[in-house]
C-alpha cells in the first residue's frame, strides 16, 4: 500500500509480508489461499496448486474436475484486494501489478481478467524489472540516461533482464527466463534430499508438501541463522546450516549465471559497459548467488536492499513522489535520539581535553632568566588531534541541526537538500574557526610565533574540509540522498575518537611527567599503552569489520607503541589524522559516489 507522498507499507498475509501463489480447491468449490492451502495439501494432495499462475493450460484438472486457471488467480487477487481495503478502510485507487518483462499479451490479458473479476479496478501492469530500476533511482543509485543495467530477479523461477535507460525511460533490450533456476528448484531438491534420508522419510504426496513447507521455513531462517531445526511430518527433525544448502543451491545458480551471460549477448551489449548487475527476489539474500554471479560474469552483482519487496516498492512509486521524474526525494533525517546526540558531543570534549593538555603541558628547555626566554617544545601531535576532532564535531552538530530544520519545515521556501548544505559549510566554517582560536590562543598563551600553531591546526583538516564540500555540493544539488540520512553519514565512529583521545592524553602525560626514581617504570608503561591505544583507535577509523580490527590493531598497535617519544609525537597525530581523512574518503565513495560498490565490511 502506497500513499501519493510517497509513504507505504506492506500488507501482511497470515503475519507475513507475503502471500504464496499457491491455492487448494475443495471439494465444495471452496479456494483457499496462502498458508490455509498449504496445510490443506497435506490431507488432499490432489487439490492443491503450488503454482497456478504459471501453469502453460488454461484449464487444469483438479479432483477430476476441469478447473479454470483464471479461477484460481482471481482467488488469491480477491484476498489481496480485500487486505488492502480493509488496511485503508474504503476502495482502492489505483492498483498496479508487477508482471515478467517476458510475458506477451496473451498472458497479460490473462491477469487483467483476474484483476477485473476479482473487483479491482483497471491495473497498470509494470515489468518487473523496470520497477526494480525505477526503485534504484528513487532510493538514489546513479543511472545515467544512456547507461545499462541488468537486472537479475531470482524468486520461485529466474528471469534476467537487460535495461537501457532511455530519455523517457527504461527500455527492455533482452530478456531470459528460466522457472526451473530459482527457489522452487531449491526447495524441491532440499525435499528430494530429506525424503530420501533415513527411515523417517514421508511418504505420499500429502507429506511431500508438508515436508516441502518446512523445507521453505528452514530455508528463510538460514538467511538469518548459522543452523536452524527442520521438523519432518514423519521422524525427527535435523539440523542445516548454509553448508547444506548451498549443496542443494549450487547448480540452480549456476544457471541464473549462465542465465545472465545469455541475456548480456543477447542484449547484443559489451559486458563492459554494463554499469551494474542487480539482484532481487527471495533467493538474492543467499550470499552464494553474488559469489556464483562473479565467477561466471566476472562482475561484482549488487543486492538491491529488501529484495523481495524492490520490485512492487518501484511499481509504486513507494517511498518517492511520482513526480520527481527519476530524481530521488529528499529523506530527511529526524532530529536523533539522545545516544545520537551524546556520540556527536564526544570529539568536541575530546578536542577540549587535548587542546587543553597540550597548552598545560609544555615542557620548558633552556633560556636565561631575563636575558633569552626558555624554548617550549610542544606535543603538536596532540594539536592536530585536537583540530581534527573539532572539526568532526563541528560537521556532525551542524548537520544534525540543518537536518531537524529540514524535518520540521520539509515545505518550506529552502529546499531540504540546500538547507542540508548549507548547515554542513556552516559547519565547516564553525570548526575552521575553532580551530583558528586554538592557534591563535596557544600562540599567545604560549608566547611564541602563531606560525607553526596555524600549520599543525589547520593543515590535517584541510583534506576534510574539501571531502565536506564536495558533500555539500551533492546535498545542495539533490544528486544522492544517502540511506539513514546526513547526520548518520557524516556520524564519525565514537569508539575511534575515545581511544585514540585516551592513548594521546597517555603520551603527553608519559613525555611531561615529572620521573620521579619510582614512577619511571610506570610513566615509561604508561607512555607505551597509549601508544597502542592511538594505533588501535587508528584502525578502528578506517577498519569496519570486527575480524579485520582485531587482525590489524595487533601490528599497529605494536608499531605506535614503539614510536612513542619526543621527537615522534606529531608523528603519531598525523597518522591519526591520515587514518580520519581515509574514513571521510570512504564515507564519500561508498555511501555517495558509487553506493553500488559498497564493499561488505
Amino acid at each position: 500500500m502506497a500513499w501519493p507522498d510517497g509513504r507505504w507499507s506492506p500488507l501482511l498475509f497470515d503475519g507475513e509480508p507475503a502471500l504464496s501463489s499457491a491455492v487448494f480447491l475443495a471439494a465444495d468449490g471452496d479456494v483457499l489461499t496462502g498458508q490455509g492451502a498449504w496445510q490443506a495439501a497435506v490431507g488432499e494432495p490432489e487439490r492443491f496448486i503450488p503454482a497456478p499462475r504459471r501453469s502453460p493450460e488454461q484449464t487444469l484438472t483438479v479432483g477430476g474436475v476441469g478447473v479454470d486457471a483464471l479461477d484460481l488467480i482471481v482467488a488469491t487477487l480477491r484476498r489481496v484486494a480485500g487486505e488492502a481495503q480493509h488496511a485503508v478502510g474504503g476502495p482502492l485507487d489505483d492498483v498496479r501489478l508487477v508482471v515478467p518483462a517476458g510475458w506477451g499479451p496473451r498472458r497479460r490479458t490473462w491477469l487483467r481478467q483476474a484483476a477485473h473479476r476479482a473487483g479491482l479496478p483497471q491495473p497498470r501492469l509494470v515489468e518487473a524489472p523496470v520497477a526494480v530500476a525505477g526503485h534504484l533511482l528513487a532510493t538514489g543509485v546513479q543511472l545515467p540516461v544512456g547507461s545499462f543495467l541488468v537486472v537479475c530477479d531470482v524468486g520461485a523461477g529466474a528471469e534476467v533482464t537487460v535495461l537501457r535507460r532511455g530519455p523517457a525511460g527504461f527500455e527492455v533490450l533482452s530478456t531470459l527466463a528460466d522457472p526451473t533456476a530459482g527457489g522452487d528448484a531449491i526447495d524441491h531438491a532440499l525435499t528430494s534430499t530429506l525424503a530420501d534420508a533415513g527411515p523417517g522419510s514421508p511418504g505420499g504426496q500429502g507429506q511431500w508438501w508438508a515436508l516441502t513447507a518446512s523445507v521453505r521455513a528452514g530455508k528463510h531462517a538460514l538467511a538469518d541463522h548459522a543452523a536452524v531445526t527442520v521438523p519432518l511430518p514423519a521422524g525427527p527433525a535435523v539440523v542445516w546450516n548454509g553448508v547444506l544448502l548451498e549443496q542443494a543451491a549450487q547448480p540452480v545458480l549456476e544457471r541464473v549465471a549462465a542465465l545472465t551471460v545469455e541475456a548480456i549477448a543477447a542484449a547484443e551489449v559489451d559486458s563492459a559497459s554494463i554499469i551494474g548487475v542487480y539482484c532481487v527476489g527471495g533467493v538474492a539474500r543467499m550470499p552464494l548467488l553474488e559469489k556464483t554471479l562473479t565467477e561466471v560474469t566476472g562482475v561484482d552483482p549488487v543486492v538491491v536492499a529488501d529484495p523481495g519487496l524492490a520490485a512492487v516498492r518501484g511499481a509504486a512509486d513507494a517511498g518517492a513522489a511520482e513526480a520527481t521524474g527519476g530524481v530521488p526525494v529528499e529523506e530527511v533525517s529526524p532530529v536523533p535520539p539522545v545516544r545520537r546526540a551524546v556520540a556527536i558531543a564526544i570529539p568536541g570534549f575530546a578536542s577540549l581535553a587535548l587542546v587543553a593538555q597540550f597548552l598545560l603541558t609544555p615542557e620548558w628547555m633552556g633560556g636565561i632568566l631575563g636575558v633569552i626566554p626558555p624554548t617550549a617544545l610542544l606535543n603538536w601531535g596532540e594539536l592536530a588531534m585536537a583540530a581534527v576532532f573539532a572539526m568532526i564535531a563541528s560537521l556532525g552538530a551542524g548537520t544534525v541541526i540543518a537536518s531537524a530544520i529540514a524535518a520540521r519545515d520539509p515545505a518550506g521556501p529552502t529546499a531540504p537538500g540546500v538547507q542540508t548544505a548549507t548547515g554542513i559549510l556552516a559547519s565547516v566554517s564553525l570548526g575552521s574557526a575553532i580551530i583558528g582560536m586554538y592557534a591563535v590562543v596557544g600562540s599567545v598563551y604560549i608566547g611564541t610565533a602563531v606560525g607553526p600553531f596555524l600549520r599543525w591546526a589547520l593543515l590535517p583538516v584541510a583534506p576534510i574540509v574539501a571531502v565536506a564540500a564536495v558533500l555539500a555540493l551533492v546535498a545542495a544539488r539533490q544528486w544522492r540522498v544517502p540511506r539513514g540520512g546526513w547526520s548518520q553519514l557524516l556520524a564519525f565512529p565514537t569508539g575511534s575518537v575515545v581511544t585514540a583521545t585516551a592513548g594521546m592524553l597517555c603520551i603527553q602525560y608519559s613525555m611531561t611527567a615529572d620521573r620521579w626514581p619510582n614512577m619511571i617504570l610506570f610513566i615509561d608503561v604508561t607512555g607505551r599503552v597509549g601508544g597502542a591505544l592511538l594505533g588501535i583507535g587508528t584502525i578502528m577509523a578506517v577498519v569496519r569489520q570486527p575480524v579485520l580490527r582485531l587482525i590489524l590493531g595487533a601490528p599497529m598497535a605494536v608499531i605506535t607503541a614503539a614510536l612513542v617519544g619526543p621527537g615522534a609525537s606529531g608523528i603519531l597525530g598525523v597518522i591519526y589524522a591520515i587514518a580520519v581523512t581515509a574514513w571521510w574518503i570512504r564515507q564519500l565513495w561508498t555511501r555517495i559516489l558509487r553506493p553500488d560498490r559498497q564493499p561488505h565490511t
